[in-house]
């Protein structure tokens, strides 16, 4: 199989695409990944639409948040930098939500018991503690998260082997712990792993910018080798294949202590 485009052509597709919010059509007819069956977008629309008073944490550009077909009186969103933070804004404004710049790290600026929901979608940490602080007695978390050893494949292809602690670091086990010990009672815990395509290079070049943390300092002129020799593999064999993790939790503060 012969691509059209030559490798460096694809690297500066992949290099121009910004990569801000989390709209991830330019993968379309580039990748491809599997979505877990439990369709968290539509059941977190659900639970908006019975609340009174929600929180999105770490929000993106706000394109989940905003795909809620209802939204309840009063919605926060959180998000730490800066260029997502304009364009959560001006997503979100319009809804009646109101987006807060706040760091991934800092604690949560808000009274104690302001939300009966909370929710987020691919956290870079979860803080607990914050979590279970800012939630109302009988509230609810509600998020989907990135599992252990996710895009490994792909990962690894680069960094070479990690070690089994980086590879189960976000695994629902450590997850259902950190809850119950912030106080929380977890009434749903499920995971899949799914399978992911990359077609050619610019996808997996797009990707690595996008999802940072996948392979930290991450730039095409860092890995220049090895992404020519994979862009000869896709060409040669077909599609790189990895898998994502992915788990859902619903945890529950409960009504008294």
């Amino acid at each position: 199989m012969t691509s059209t485009r030559t490798f460096e052509a694809l690297v500066d597709e992949g290099v121009a695409v910004p990569v801000e919010g989390w709209d991830f059509s330019w993968f379309e007819g580039r990748a491809t990944e599997e979505r877990p069956s439990w369709g968290y977008a539509r059941a977190m629309g659900e639970r908006l639409a019975c609340a009174s008073a929600a929180l999105d944490i770490q929000t993106g550009g706000g394109e989940v948040l905003a795909s809620a077909p209802s939204l309840p009186p009063l919605v926060v969103a959180t998000e730490g930098w800066p260029p997502n933070v304009a364009k959560a804004t001006a997503l979100l404004h319009p809804r009646g939500a109101v987006v807060v710049a706040s760091p991934e790290d800092a604690p949560l600026p808000f009274a104690d018991g302001a939300f009966d929901l909370v929710t987020s979608r691919h956290p870079v940490t979860t803080h607990w503690s914050e979590i279970a602080r800012v939630l109302r007695p009988g509230g609810t978390y509600f998020s989907q998260q990135v599992g252990p050893a996710s895009v490994f494949e792909l990962v690894e292809y680069f960094l070479g082997p990690l070690s089994q602690d980086v590879r189960n670091g976000r695994h629902p086990d450590r997850a259902r712990a950190a809850a119950e010990a912030a106080g929380l009672d977890v009434v749903d815990l499920r995971a899949e792993r799914l399978r992911i395509e990359f077609h050619d290079i610019g996808a997996v070049v797009h990707f690595l910018r996008k999802v940072i943390w996948m392979v930290p300092g991450f730039t095409v002129d860092r890995y220049r080798t090895e992404l020519h020799a994979l862009h000869e593999r896709i060409e040669a064999k077909g599609p790189f294949v990895a898998h994502s993790a992915r788990f859902l939790i619903e945890a529950r503060k409960p009504r008294h202590p």
